[in-house]
């Protein structure tokens, strides 16, 4: 077996408001500080169990975690989490998880912006910033800008995992009990994040709300707009919903209810379809608001060629994940009917000759629904999510 690396994370955060302390609640459970390993590489997409997981205090404290088994798939309940946090200050019900890469040259005004929309509503929030190990000034502008953003946490990588690994571990170490992802690149209109905490506050049928943009903007743009709209097209067929935009970086959405599907999720730019579909096909409910995309600043990630072949393996493997027959059985009963259609004329044709590649079309398409059938059935029989 092939090892994979680690990473290891060191979460810093601002300095504590200058509010006087509340007392920590005498029946508080929350964990006691320790050392945080992250899994990089093919595992990071796997992931422990949040509640066992260490919150990082002030100071920039360590933690860490053992891995552990099935039970990572339980879905934290919302009355085992604490209302206070280890140093005592109540927790935010909202936590903006902002993963950056070589963003120093913007990413203090897309902070400014953010906490400029939090503080003029109505709810308490934090704001989540993860340095995926840059290479340029990004982690020195986040540090600086902690002194200067009382709301700011800092989380940075030691080495690179992927917008997909941050978002994850930004969830998991999440305070609040909604959880916004959007990008430090300026293109989306994160000055409208409390409208999408509003929706979610407001109407308990919703799980997630998405920011569909109405405009592509992205590089590739020739190429880009034909293959994302015949991806959507498929994930609508293979979920049974309409998607206005499977793959924007605005969302917001319940924590407890996000926690089983962390682990799905790969460390790349398809870890926002990922939980798109992973809600989707589970029958949580995703409301979709039309949002402008502007021109990044910066220099894109997304490389065409890699970035969607990865995007389309992941819509394949989110539906056979939760649904294999779907996506197994039409092409098997159609080799199927093909064949004994061919068989039918091979022997009007040509009495008592049967070819092979009648025979080796009827074989496929029932091997592979037998796959899809085998398939089902260990989907069904399976504890969790």
């Amino acid at each position: 077996m092939n090892e994979h690396p680690e990473t290891e994370v060191i979460a810093t955060t601002a300095p504590a408001p200058t509010a006087p302390p509340v007392a920590p609640s005498a029946t508080s459970d929350a964990p006691p500080t320790e050392r945080i390993t992250v899994r990089s590489g093919e595992l990071a997409g796997s992931s422990d169990d949040p509640a066992a997981l260490g919150e990082t205090g002030a100071g920039g404290e360590r933690g860490s975690h053992a891995p552990r088994g099935p039970a990572d798939a339980t879905p934290v309940e919302p009355e085992t989490r604490s209302a206070l946090l280890e140093d005592g200050t109540p927790r935010p019900y909202v936590t903006i998880v902002l993963p950056c890469y070589n963003e120093g040259a913007h990413v203090l005004k897309e902070i400014d912006r953010i906490t400029a929309a939090m503080n003029s509503s109505e709810f308490t929030y934090e704001l989540l910033c993860i340095d995926d190990a840059s290479t340029d000034n990004t982690l020195e502008v986040l540090e600086q800008a902690a002194r200067d953003f009382a709301n700011l946490r800092i989380m940075p990588f030691r080495r690179n995992g992927g917008s997909g690994t941050a978002r994850r571990i930004g969830t998991q170490q999440a305070h609040g009990e909604i959880v916004v992802w959007t990008d430090a690149d300026m293109t989306y209109e994160n000055e409208r994040i409390p409208e999408l905490v509003r929706i979610l506050r407001d109407d308990v049928s919703y799980d997630q709300v998405v920011g569909a943009r109405t405009t592509e903007e992205g590089t590739h743009k020739w190429a880009r707009v034909p293959a994302k709209w015949f991806i959507r097209k498929v994930a609508q067929w293979l979920t049974k919903t309409k998607i206005p935009d499977l793959n924007s970086g605005l969302r917001a959405f319940r924590r407890e209810v996000s926690l089983p599907y962390l682990r799905l999720l790969p460390a790349g730019f398809s870890c926002v379809t990922t939980i798109t579909i992973a809600f989707l096909s589970n029958q949580h409910d995703i409301k979709y608001i039309e949002t402008s995309y502007a021109k990044r600043a910066g220099v894109s990630k997304f490389h065409f060629v890699n970035d969607a072949y990865r995007y389309i393996l992941q819509v394949l493997r989110m539906v056979m994940y939760f649904d294999p027959l779907k996506v197994l059985m039409p092409p098997a009963l159609w080799m199927i009917v093909i064949g004994f259609i061919k068989g039918v004329v091979d022997m009007v044709r040509h009495p008592f000759y049967f070819p092979a590649s009648t025979v080796l079309l009827i074989v496929s398409g029932m091997m592979i629904a037998s796959l899809a059938l085998l398939s089902d059935l260990v989907v069904r029989s399976r504890d969790g999510v």
